[in-house]
């Protein structure tokens, strides 16, 4: 089974103060992080001793799962940008409105 990465939690833990919380915060994990990480596990494995093709696939997939999530999040904003823009033309002319409720 493919285990996803966590995002970091950027709230505060209750033994920290908000103002450790800004210091200590990780930024998200995106896609350029991401293979930045892989390319330097590939570039810096024991060519004795190579990583497991098992564990690369798996994290291929992993990345696979990633640059979907946020292409499905980026999709969602869109819609939900159109969707207030539908909304904001609807209510900002009611007169519209009440007439095509009587047609």
């Amino acid at each position: 089974m493919i285990t996803p990465i966590a995002h970091a939690s950027t709230t505060p833990t209750s033994g920290s103060s908000s103002s450790d919380a800004g210091a200590a915060a990780t930024p998200p994990v995106n896609e350029t992080m991401f293979l930045q990480l892989l390319v330097a596990q590939l570039q810096n494995q024991d060519p004795m001793n190579p990583t497991d093709s098992t564990t690369f696939v798996t994290q291929l997939a992993q990345f696979q799962q990633l640059e979907q999530s946020i292409n499905n999040g980026q999709d969602l904003s869109a819609m939900r940008q159109d969707l207030d823009t539908i909304s904001a033309a609807y209510t900002s002319s009611p007169t519209q409105s009440s007439s095509k409720s009587q047609a």
